[in-house]
């Protein structure tokens, strides 16, 4: 099964191929993408990436992108150029929230806090279970840096922003500082069978209007029915609470 991964929700983004095989996965080449030309790259690199391991978009069994929380405008770009070519090919796509994959290139098993840096002294956060290489998210919200460091006092955090983990430390929390996710981690933190990502064998179903950024609504990305939901702040889960909720902090007036 071949598998390819796209990240445009950060100030940089990426894409990597990635072969699953018996239950095995191998990333065959990750590319960086530049941030703020998303749209000038991403297609283009793909092709190009495509080209050097002579196989064609029809070969390609799977798509995986970031679903958020980060750059609307980027978030935009990823999801649109995916949607339009599974739908074209006919392929499944899994959506995959950031913060998930954050958590899933932790070496903590059990449950940990994902948490990225939303500018403006807020903070995303995520409970998820993570056991080896899967992790399941719980619940996603967007929270004051108060609030973030109120709920956190039990929690094991993991986090790439260093200014998250700078805090967590200065009132004692316990904290794994990481590096960013590349696209390729999308794919390998959750292997499932038979489609390696949990992904339905039906065709890509549609994202509507209802499909926020951060809210992983972008289907056949595995059902999350039955997960016990982490009791947090004040409610304000991304991907329902609307746009701005889910952005970073220069999508946000």
């Amino acid at each position: 099964m071949l598998i390819l991964g796209v990240d445009t929700s950060g100030k940089a983004g990426g894409i990597a191929l990635v072969e699953f095989e018996q239950g095995n996965s191998r990333t065959l080449e990750r590319v960086p993408l530049q941030g703020g030309t998303f749209s000038a790259q991403l297609v283009p690199q793909i092709s190009e990436l495509l080209q050097r391991h002579r196989v064609g978009k029809g070969d390609i069994d799977a798509f995986a992108v970031a679903s958020g929380p980060g750059s609307f405008t980027g978030l935009r770009v990823g999801l649109a150029a995916i949607k339009a070519l599974a739908e074209v090919l006919q392929k499944p796509i899994a959506a995959v929230p950031l913060l998930e994959a954050v958590a899933g290139s932790s070496g903590t098993d059990g449950n940990v806090l994902a948490a990225l840096d939303a500018g403006r002294g807020e903070v995303f956060v995520a409970g998820v279970y993570t056991s080896g290489t899967r992790a399941t998210i719980r619940d996603q919200q967007l929270l004051t840096s108060a609030e973030f460091i109120a709920l956190s006092s039990t929690w094991q955090i993991v986090t790439p922003d260093a200014k998250i983990a700078e805090l967590a430390r200065e009132h004692g929390l316990r904290v794994e500082e990481i590096d960013r996710p590349g696209a390729d981690v999308l794919l390998h933190h959750r292997p499932r069978a038979p489609g390696a990502l949990g992904m339905e064998s039906e065709p890509v179903a549609h994202a509507g209007r209802d499909a926020h950024p951060g809210g992983g609504a972008l289907v056949a990305a595995g059902d999350r029915a039955g997960a016990a939901a982490v009791p947090l702040v004040d409610g304000r889960r991304l991907g329902v609470a609307g746009r701005h909720d889910a952005c970073a902090a220069e999508d946000r007036p």
